[in-house]
């Protein structure tokens, strides 16, 4: 079979504010509020998403809504679809203070009509997460959940980590952990298809695409513009609306404003090393990526646009004072490598 023969679905539990106890973090100290458990899923779902598409693996997202759907509109969503295969993102929890219960376990259930299979699947996406995450392995369980056991193809189920655990749950709002288990998710499902895994951070993956361009980079690219609040059909057709965004998103980030997307734009789209060196006064991915990883660090930035105004230069002052850094305000190599070190 070909790649885009196998449909695979994702799904994310939840929705924004959950009415329910279990679906959210005690209040995190810094941030002064809770984190619901969707922060998480929906992006580690959406980076999964973007991993797949690169993979050229045709993908069913079962709840793009923001809002939660029902797990009988889910379950009819999925059974209507024919699936390959269901991976569901999901974050644990252990009371509703914050406590020493930690780890990252992959379900599957009994129940489930093709449940050798699912464990199969299950036991290929947790030895990818444990090996390319720095959690905790709590191993390969089974569970009797609608998403589980209801659904007419083989599925599994990620906890990637406890919200009730303060690291871990810091880890929800660090996007460099949400791509991390999408992409380790992504992998698994490689392995389990039989089919090779391309790899995000090598560029050379990634074609030059330009006006006219069909297929699914093209997917690739408008999904992620999506994420940066572009409207567009994803389609796989790389139109004028695709290049309209392109060059708006080149423009928003002092980028060569050609409409190709080559190396540099490919680069900025998934805020890849090298990190450029920011000050204030900058905006961009790379500065909204600045602010996300203040904020998973406990550092508020008055809201994470893409800004470096004067909230963010305070905060990354306090996390350069915090760890013994020259406290200047510029983030520099040494500011960014403190930064994105997930062994906190």
């Amino acid at each position: 079979m070909a790649n885009e023969d196998f449909l695979i679905g994702a799904n994310d539990e939840h929705g924004v504010n959950p009415p329910t106890s279990g679906k959210r973090t005690p209040v995190v100290p810094g941030l002064n509020r809770q984190i619901y458990e969707n922060e998480f899923n929906r992006m580690a779902k959406n980076r999964f998403i973007e991993a797949c598409m690169r993979q050229d693996l045709s993908v069913f997202d079962v709840k793009p809504e923001l809002q939660d759907v029902s797990i009988n509109e889910r379950i009819r969503r999925i059974n209507s679809q024919n699936l390959t295969l269901l991976v569901t993102f999901a974050y644990n929890a252990y009371g509703e203070t914050f406590s020493s219960a930690s780890g990252l376990e992959v379900f599957y259930s009994p129940q489930n009509i093709k449940a050798n299979q699912s464990r199969n699947l299950a036991e290929n996406l947790y030895a990818e997460l444990i090996g390319g995450t720095s959690q905790n392995g709590r191993g390969v369980k089974t569970l009797d959940v609608g998403v589980l056991s209801s659904v007419n193809c083989v599925s599994s189920l990620i906890e990637a980590g406890f919200m009730t655990n303060l690291r871990e749950a810091r880890l929800m709002i660090n996007p460099l952990f949400q791509t991390e288990v999408g992409e380790e998710a992504c992998h698994g499902v490689c392995n389990y298809l039989g089919v090779s895994y391309l790899s995000r951070d090598n560029l050379n993956n990634y074609p030059l695409l330009r006006s006219g361009s069909q297929g699914n980079f093209v997917y690739l690219l408008q999904f992620i513009l999506n994420e940066y609040g572009y409207n567009l059909t994803v389609d796989g057709i790389f139109g004028s609306r695709t290049l309209n965004a392109v060059r708006d998103f080149q423009r928003n980030n002092s980028l060569s404003v050609d409409g190709l997307v080559g190396t540099n734009t490919w680069r900025t789209l998934l805020t890849l090393p090298p990190y450029p060196l920011l000050r204030e006064g900058n905006r961009g991915a790379y500065v909204t990526l600045l602010q996300q990883l203040l904020e998973s660090n406990l550092y508020l930035v008055g809201g994470i646009d893409g800004i470096f105004g004067s909230r963010t230069l305070s905060a990354v002052r306090a996390f350069q004072g915090a760890n013994n850094l020259a406290v200047d305000g510029l983030v520099g190599n040494n500011t960014w490598n403190a930064l994105t070190n997930l062994n906190f």
